[in-house]
């Protein structure tokens, strides 16, 4: 019997090589009809024999492309037309309702070649094929093609043009295919690129979603210097190794760690350093953790080969190499990434040495992504390039909407049907410059995506400019508490369609009436919430200055404990230490925060650990990198009527040697969080809890609060597909929007 079968494949299906794979996986089974691209994902007719078209059906599933993911696969009974030969045909306009896949790290096929020495594309620096390369950095709008890409100016040679239109070769529909004769070129060669690092010089060089600056990672006087040059005064760098072995080298890489580090989104990874390291001080310098990462284009592959002698094959990629890469985002004064040759070369003067461009066009920066691992599993530091526009699936369909995200690491998402698409990472909104890629990115992703919103949410925060930005729409807007936001983003990333128990604790977000929240305890209800408790207060003497300098939380501390006579002599260093006790007495300038963050700085404070830091979050992360064996103070804290108090903690840490003081304070900050949260499940019958805000990118809290919950029978949510800081909080706000919705409960 013969049968025919419209079948729709939807998900990150285009550009992944989708259409030649059903084209052989038709002609293997002797089956007619055609494939396409369309603004929905894939449309395929195919016509034969009722046995083969159902083996075709299975096959589809379990055998697609590596870069494919299958949302839904949906079959219509057809009339056999009778047709002969299977096709693939041009693609069919129409609203999109697919997406792009990011981009991918280069494959083991496209390696081979580059480092084949009687290949065509031996060393050529932009090698790709369908199974990896640039996505969505390079492209325009959909359906994904070669035109409505920055690959478009370059006309494909008559060889490259054969591999393109070949339904047997792996580049058949490769859009950014290209080779030395017909592709982009880069600006400098690779060897001149290596000498100039290896002579200490700084180099900003061309990726896929940026410019990187780029120096000898061992080399300490470079990488001091590049402190200097760009007003980074601590905060780490990431540096970039030739592969896994070499990374064994500098840091301790368990399995999960390697699997990311070379999984083909090649995300930085947060891994324990190695105590005799090559790496220059400067790197990391106070942590216990050096971020890693490991080559991604055929650019930084080609360093690598050029320091290791140019060896012929691919088996110098299992030995260890001493190259070691500082490469870190190339944007000046905390502004966005610089994209383009014209822009480096003026953004950057002062900074790099040499500025290394190419003429392949970036559409839309990307930063690399950032993970660490926590309580058994990957922890978003920054999400961005390899994982960016992949969609997150919710647990319902919901109407379309606009998130415009917060302040600080801003990320904006969009929501359509059941799929929310959170961006890449935007950064803080302190600058023109990110100002302006913020709306780039809001205009690309509604764009790329074919979405026209019917709500903008933002944070409660009247004076965040996401918040002013969101009226500028006409349309309803969603103003979304923060910490409820934090919430709700888990919700959205375990497809929770019912209440969910919520620990969040992070620096700051504005709270009912503008109080300064950060230590909370919420049911996340629909697209409402309830404050069942939080943190203790403390006074934060001059406000948003006390998150700069942790000595003035050490103070509120001290005052709050009736010790505020000892403030001007424990802090004697400080110019106005002697002031603070008498403002904090008549509360002046020192308004009261339930802060999770500002009470980590109030223990480094009072331990003497980074009395004022250089970058956010520094204080905390020195207070981690002391911690050896968690220890708990009994009736080290208090519990009434929802609201967890930690002064006897923080009064037992005055004058406590700092390494006991950090084991203590992470110990006893585990069993009374353990115990609050306990207290709160069993009150509202919940079995399960989200362990969201900043404050989880500690993997000793993380990993002690989520074994301690496991053990009292509570299962411990952490967000695992979008950050637990604020550059997640954008997908928390498109679900509580979305709910309000579809409900008709806009304003």
């Amino acid at each position: 019997m013969t049968r025919r079968l419209s079948i729709r494949v939807r998900g990150a299906v285009q550009g992944v090589g989708f259409r030649p794979f059903v084209y052989r996986l038709a002609h293997r089974h002797g089956l007619s009809g055609w494939v396409a691209n369309d603004g929905e994902g894939v449309l395929i007719e195919v016509e034969g024999s009722a046995t083969l078209v159902n083996i075709f059906r299975v096959a589809l599933l379990g055998e697609p492309p590596p870069l494919a993911h299958i949302d839904a696969v949906e079959a219509t009974e057809m009339a056999p037309v009778g047709d002969t030969g299977f096709v693939i045909a041009p693609s069919i306009g129409g609203r999109a309702t697919t997406m792009i896949t990011p981009d991918s790290a280069v494959c083991p096929d496209c390696l081979a070649e580059l480092f084949d020495p009687t290949d065509r594309r031996w060393r050529y620096p932009f090698v790709n094929c369908t199974n990896c390369g640039p996505r969505y950095t390079i492209t325009r709008r959909l359906p994904y093609d070669r035109p409505q890409t920055s690959m478009a100016t370059f006309e494909l040679c008559p060889a490259c043009r054969a591999e393109y239109e070949d339904p047997g070769d792996r580049r058949f529909h490769a859009e950014p295919n290209a080779c030395p004769v017909c592709g982009p070129r880069l600006d400098e060669p690779v060897e001149w690129i290596l000498a100039r690092i290896r002579a200490g010089d700084i180099v900003a060089l061309k990726g896929l979603g940026g410019f990187h600056l780029v120096c000898d990672a061992t080399n300490e006087t470079a990488v001091a210097e590049l402190r200097r040059r760009k007003d980074r005064e601590e905060k780490p760098f990431a540096v970039m190794v030739a592969n896994l072995a070499s990374a064994a080298t500098l840091a301790g890489i368990a399995p999960a760690d390697g699997e990311l580090l070379a999984s083909p989104a090649r995300p930085i990874v947060l891994v324990p350093a190695r105590a005799a390291t090559p790496l220059a001080a400067s790197v990391a310098p106070g942590l216990d953790a050096v971020g890693l990462m490991l080559p991604y284009t055929p650019i930084h592959y080609l360093i690598f080969h050029e320091a290791a002698g140019r060896p012929a094959g691919t088996s110098w990629l299992d030995e260890a190499q001493p190259l070691a890469l500082v490469m870190t985002s190339a944007n000046p004064g905390g502004e966005p990434l610089v994209t383009r040759d014209d822009e480096a070369r003026r953004r950057l003067a002062g900074i790099a040495d040499h500025v290394v461009g190419h003429d392949r066009e970036i559409v839309i920066r990307a930063d690399d992504s950032v993970l660490g691992r926590a309580a058994g599993g990957p922890l978003f530091v920054r999400r961005a390039r390899g994982y960016v526009p992949v969609p997150i699936r919710l647990a319902r369909e919901l109407p379309p909407v606009l998130a415009l995200g917060g302040h600080l690491k801003a990320t904006v998402c969009v929501g359509r049907g059941r799929e929310a698409f959170l961006s890449q990472h935007v950064g803080d909104m302190d600058t023109s410059e990110t100002v302006r890629f913020f709306e780039e990115t809001v205009a690309h992703l509604l764009s790329i995506l074919d979405v026209e919103p019917v709500a903008v949410a933002h944070d409660l925060h009247p004076d965040f400019f996401s918040t002013r930005h969101a009226e500028t729409f006409g349309l309803p807007t969603v103003a979304v508490q923060h910490h409820h936001a934090h919430v709700a983003a888990l919700a959205a990333e375990y497809a929770i369609d019912g209440p969910l128990l919520g620990l969040a604790l992070d620096g700051y977000g504005y709270g009912a009436g503008g109080a300064a929240w950060g230590g909370e305890m919420l049911l996340a209800e629909g697209y409402d919430y309830r404050r069942l408790g939080h943190l203790r207060e403390l006074a934060q003497p001059g406000g948003d200055r006390a998150a700069r300098e942790p000595w003035r939380m050490a103070a509120a501390a001290l005052h709050a404990l009736g010790r505020g006579d000892e403030i001007a002599r424990r802090f004697a260093g400080e110019p106005h230490a002697g002031a603070l006790a008498g403002l904090l007495d008549r509360g002046i300038a020192a308004p009261p925060t339930s802060s999770g963050g500002r009470l980590f700085d109030a223990a480094c404070g009072l331990l003497g650990v980074c009395p004022t830091a250089s970058y956010e979050g520094q204080a905390p992360m020195l207070l981690e990198a002391l911690v050896e064996t968690p220890t708990i103070l009994a009736d080290g804290w208090r519990i009434e009527n929802g609201v967890l108090d930690l002064l006897p903690l923080l009064d037992s840490l005055v004058g406590l040697d700092p390494q006991a003081g950090a084991d203590r304070f992470h110990g006893t900050l585990i069993a009374a969080l353990a115990d609050w949260t306990e207290a709160a499940a069993r009150a509202q019958g919940h079995d399960r809890v989200a362990l969201t805000g900043g404050c989880f990118l500690n993997r000793v809290l993380a990993d002690g609060l989520a074994a301690e919950l496991r053990r009292r029978e509570i299962e411990p949510l952490l967000p695992r597909r979008a950050p637990p800081g604020d550059g997640g909080i954008a997908l928390g706000q498109a679900l509580v929007a979305g709910r309000r919705a579809l409900v008709g409960a806009l304003d």
